[in-house]
């Protein structure tokens, strides 16, 4: 069974953006999603644990996300969750990861510009009923799907 899971925090190091040996657009990163809660007895907000999490996208979502994302930035994380132990000879450990389904910025501490690509990374010319879309709905904001939550 697979977990689904969404996970907000700020980007902790640099995107790496790579390339395998197949072809295949890989993103890792590092996230760190800190909580924070209401002290009634300081009257007011504290920062409680921070969760870390290691990021893996790929293909198409991975290349857009590598021009898209800078460390420090506040962004949003859906994907399948990993728990996996791990040793190095001296130390274990356990690492979390969530390979990303969807990426994007947390839009409540910023905006945001959107560019669509095409599937070989270029930036997609608009198509005629693209162009003719009216403005307060244009053709990005055009849902294709609507998938239930």
């Amino acid at each position: 069974m697979t977990e689904i899971v969404t996970v907000v925090g700020v980007v902790a190091t640099e995107p790496k953006h790579t390339v395998s040996a197949e072809g295949l657009d890989v993103l890792q990163f590092r996230l760190a999603a800190n909580h924070r809660r209401f002290d009634k007895a300081t009257g007011g907000w504290i920062d409680a644990e921070t969760n870390w999490f290691r990021i893996v996208a790929f293909r198409q979502l991975a290349a857009n996300a590598g021009a898209s994302f800078a460390k420090g930035q506040r962004i949003f994380v859906t994907g399948r969750l990993r728990v996996r132990d791990w040793n190095d000879g001296d130390k274990n450990g356990r690492e979390v990861e969530i390979v990303a389904d969807a990426l994007g910025h947390d839009l409540t501490w910023g905006t945001s510009q959107f560019t669509r690509v095409s599937r070989g990374g270029a930036a997609a010319t608009p198509s005629a009923s693209e162009a003719d879309a009216p403005e307060e709905f244009p053709a990005e904001a055009q849902v294709a799907e609507v998938l239930p939550f």
